[in-house]
């Protein structure tokens, strides 16, 4: 038997005039979320496609439960299947996934350096 959460709904009004949420919403609307600081960064290698020999250097830079995000110098499209290879000490570990979503950098080194940041759904 699957019990769902007792949830409770609230009918409370925004009014969305008020100069308070104005400002707050003003604020914020050029906010650009950037989890890489709370990561220690791995060198890995970065396959295209599940079956590919020659592998490009790139770094992890975030991880959690099914998914990664790679921070690389070269082009990858949505959808496309990689294959991650972390080094481990003496042993490799591999990770199966396909790129959800993809955007340049916004800091000002990875503008330098043409950095792009993709997010993997790990299989």
């Amino acid at each position: 038997m699957t019990q769902t959460p007792h949830t409770q709904l609230s009918s409370a009004r925004v009014n969305w005039n008020d100069p308070e949420l104005s400002l707050l919403l003003k604020r914020s609307e050029n906010w650009q979320l950037d989890n890489r600081g709370g990561f220690t960064p791995q060198d890995v290698q970065v396959y295209l496609g599940w079956s590919s020999t020659v592998g490009r250097s790139a770094m992890l830079v975030w991880e959690r439960d099914k998914s990664v995000v790679l921070e690389v110098d070269f082009p990858l499209g949505k959808g496309d299947q990689v294959r991650v290879d972390k080094h481990l000490g003496d042993s490799i570990r591999t990770l199966w996934g396909v790129v959800v979503e993809g955007r340049e950098g916004v800091r000002e080194e990875d503008r330098r350096r043409g950095i792009h940041l993709y997010w993997l759904q790990v299989r």
